[in-house]
């Protein structure tokens, strides 16, 4: 298996698995909202490859800390081909995620998902690294994970993007 950046023309690809990892368009289409906004990062859009085809995704983009509209990166949508489930694909994209957001010198990722999965790999409840979670977002569910270049300053309620919001 192997992981990279999203290349061009690699969308309607990402879009289909995403789709049937959640069995709905939702996640898809945020995907693309996000692909489209002013908070995508082209080289945080990760795919899994094995044999040639793509089987998982995982996206990072921003979402601001209020007050200060200081960006943080958002994890999420993280899709893995029901195939292909079980079998460490998931697990090796949020590697990789993280070891790629460290490599930027990111501070943190947040994160709004199961605390039993996400917690295998260091996400905590946002507040413990002083971010609150969005508006309307219950907070045992949203979780940080702290990057070398966390900044203990970096405080605040996370605020969605629009692309999030529209999704949701």
């Amino acid at each position: 298996m192997r992981i990279r950046p999203e290349k061009d023309g690699e969308q309607a690809v990402v879009w289909k698995i995403n789709q049937e990892a959640f069995g709905r368009a939702v996640e898809a289409d945020l995907v693309d909202a996000i692909r489209a906004s002013d908070r995508y990062v082209p080289e945080l859009s990760l795919v899994a490859e094995t044999d040639g085809e793509l089987v998982g995704h995982v996206l990072l983009s921003y979402v601001r800390v209020e007050p200060g509209g200081l960006p943080v990166l958002q994890l999420g949508p993280l899709a893995v081909l029901p195939a292909h489930q079980g079998r460490g694909v998931g697990s090796a994209l949020m590697r990789h995620a993280l070891r790629a957001s460290d490599a930027r010198e990111e501070p943190l990722i947040l994160i709004e998902g199961n605390p039993r999965y996400y917690g295998k790999f260091g996400f905590e409840r946002s507040t413990r690294a002083g971010i609150d979670p969005p508006s309307g977002v219950n907070g045992e569910y949203f979780m940080a994970r702290k990057l070398s270049a966390h900044n203990p300053a970096i405080k605040g309620q996370a605020v969605y993007s629009d692309a999030f919001l529209a999704a949701g």
